[in-house]
């Protein structure tokens, strides 16, 4: 099957879809929506106490959770988790933040559009994710930029574009870690 946006990485195809978010960009983002539950994470890479991995299914079980549902899901195949961040938000009335390629020229983006109620852009740039192989930042960076979509079904109307540093975000996330250590 062909991928949905992987075709050129030279990361090995069982560490292919299990990079991590770095934690102090995580730390930030979850300072500001509360992350209840990590839907594509593994033991190894799992961001929140509660997640869901490949043998849970994220794609056909319910994200139910108290809180805000954080998701980076494996970029080889982004479509299904657009669609199902989208109908879980709905059912579950549950905030659900991705994290995902900023690729405007993709079947999923407009998929996205669509259902989202906030695209931000991360700039200055590229978030350097942890590899499953090695625990450490990618060699070579990111091939891209990234963006969040965000779906929040307690607000209607059209999508909201924004922006957001990176270099804010882990300014912010480092910051968040000292103060949890002290």
């Amino acid at each position: 099957m062909k991928s949905d946006y992987l075709g050129a990485s030279r990361t090995a195809a069982e560490h292919k879809d299990s990079w991590q978010t770095p934690i102090e960009i995580y730390e930030a983002l979850d300072f500001e929506f509360n992350f209840a539950l990590d839907v594509a994470a593994n033991q190894g890479n799992a961001l929140c106490q509660n997640y869901l991995t490949k043998e849970d299914n994220s794609l056909s079980c319910d994200w139910i959770t108290e809180g805000a549902i954080w998701c980076n899901p494996p970029y080889s195949k982004i479509s299904p988790w657009i669609k199902r961040a989208n109908l879980q938000s709905k059912m579950q009335q549950q905030t659900v933040v991705m994290l995902l390629p900023a690729d405007t020229s993709t079947r999923w983006f407009s998929e996205a559009l669509e259902t989202v109620n906030e695209v931000r852009l991360i700039t200055g740039g590229r978030i350097g994710f942890i590899s499953s192989a090695t625990g450490k930042p990618g060699k070579n960076g990111n091939s891209k930029g990234s963006m969040l979509l965000i779906w929040r079904p307690q607000i209607e109307g059209e999508c909201l574009f924004s922006t957001v540093s990176r270099d804010e975000l882990v300014s912010f996330g480092l910051k968040l870690r000292e103060v949890s250590a002290a």
